[in-house]
């Protein structure tokens, strides 16, 4: 029996920076895919996976992608790549998201990058905020220091949320996330676009969620000038304040917090892991 329903965040929630990267591709004449094989490549200890472990900081990971990159024959710096994570919410999945929190336990395994790294989200806060409350539990790789694939993310949560891997359903939208999910005894869903995955949900939940397709207003961005980043940061913090849950973990990971408040910054690459 189903107890607890897992999510990525990034391209589940939001719409997938795939797109993002082929047009910035086009736009410069590199080699079609060059920034996913970049990120594919040793993709357990690229620039990547240290960036969203907090191993190096933004200058590191500028310079550590910008080699990788030449090794694959066109130089990109890892700064030029940062600003096309961002996607949009999905409402629809959001929904969903919203409705499965009625019935089940509800988690966030997120591969994102260390807070700030980037800079303010401005007003997109407020509003990812209102998503952020729906988790009992948010994992973030940046603030563990581990991140998807390793099973112990996983292994994690389902002991964060008291509940055994079998009863789980997991949602993410890259194959080599989802592997360490099932062989763990999860029901896992891989999810290619909004309308797949509810149905998908609908069948392991056994929830009517399909009229959640379509796509119910969600809250925007605040109007009129943003507040600045700190603000923002405070705002979200404060929404989720009475989600964070401090658990135990082996003294050599570093001390962090499993928490409900989070997402200024991105929410991972999505092509380390194809």
């Amino acid at each position: 029996m189903i107890e607890a329903v897992i999510w990525d965040f990034g391209g589940v929630l939001t719409t997938s920076p795939f797109d993002a990267f082929a047009k910035f591709e086009a736009e410069r004449g590199l080699p079609a895919n060059i920034i996913r094989s970049i990120n594919a490549a040793n993709h357990l200890e690229n620039a990547w996976a240290k960036f969203e472990r907090a191993e190096v900081d933004i200058e590191g990971f500028d310079a550590l992608f910008a080699a990788e990159s030449r090794a694959l024959g066109a130089e990109i710096r890892g700064k030029d790549v940062l600003p096309l994570l961002y996607g949009e919410l999905r409402p629809e999945m959001v929904e969903a998201l919203r409705r499965v929190k009625t019935k089940f336990k509800t988690g966030c395994i997120t591969n994102n990058l260390p807070a700030n790294s980037v800079g303010s989200q401005g007003g997109r806060s407020l509003y990812v905020a209102e998503v952020m409350v729906l988790f009992d539990r948010i994992i973030e790789s940046a603030k563990i220091g581990l991140r998807k694939p390793d099973p112990r993310i996983y292994r994690m949560m389902t002991e964060a949320l008291g509940v055994d891997p079998k009863a789980c359903v997991y949602l993410d939208d890259l194959g080599v996330n989802l592997k360490p999910a099932r062989e763990m005894g999860m029901t896992t869903i891989k999810v290619l676009n909004a309308r797949q995955a509810i149905v998908e949900l609908e069948g392991a939940t056994g929830l009517m969620l399909r009229q959640s397709l379509a796509a119910p207003s969600l809250p925007g961005p605040p109007s009129g000038p943003h507040p600045p980043g700190l603000r923002g940061q405070h705002v979200l913090a404060q929404a989720a304040q009475t989600a964070t849950h401090r658990i135990r973990r082996p003294r050599h990971w570093r001390s962090a917090e499993i928490t409900s408040s989070t997402f200024l910054q991105s929410s991972g690459p999505f092509g380390s892991e194809m």
